[in-house]
């Protein structure tokens, strides 16, 4: 669960636009639009290895706050955000982050059990990132990702 400063639309509409993930998220470094209702995007965090993973929007609901997609490749499974307004008038909102995944690499899935907590460290330290960085892209400091050199985004 993220909780913010801005308004629910304003969170909604950065998440939506995946785009921008490179701009707010250190561990995003690539994102592809592969389609209409597609893209890959490419993450590397603390741990000395790199996933590519495919999405796909499986929902789309603004009204409702919900996005969610389909995940194929290094992982393989469904992520899902739920934007809610949260605060005195909806001056800030709360981000729901849910997952189901499992590694589609051979690699990963063999070593899964035996560094299951280095796993879930490396993880809970890209969604903490990930909430800072949004937190700041939403507040104006969007050229903080900028800075990342290499980092792009494309329509390839």
């Amino acid at each position: 669960m993220w909780r913010l400063t801005a308004p629910a639309s304003a969170a909604y509409a950065a998440l939506e636009d995946l785009r921008s993930y490179p701009l707010w998220w250190p561990e995003i470094r690539e994102v592809r639009q592969t389609g209409p209702e597609s893209g890959q995007v490419v993450l590397r965090a603390l741990l000395p290895y790199r996933l590519v993973i495919g999405l796909e929007r499986r929902r789309h609901d603004p009204a409702a706050g919900v996005l969610e997609a389909v995940m194929r490749g290094d992982l393989e499974g469904w992520s899902r955000y739920t934007v809610t307004a949260d605060g005195p008038g909806g001056a800030g909102c709360r981000v729901l982050f849910e997952e189901d995944a499992r590694p589609g690499k051979p690699l990963l899935r063999r070593l899964a059990l035996p560094l299951h907590p280095l796993f879930r460290a490396n993880h809970a330290v890209m969604m903490r990132r990930g909430r800072h960085g949004l937190a700041a892209y939403l507040a104006g400091d969007g050229e903080r990702g900028m800075a990342n050199e290499g980092w792009r985004t494309d329509d390839r």
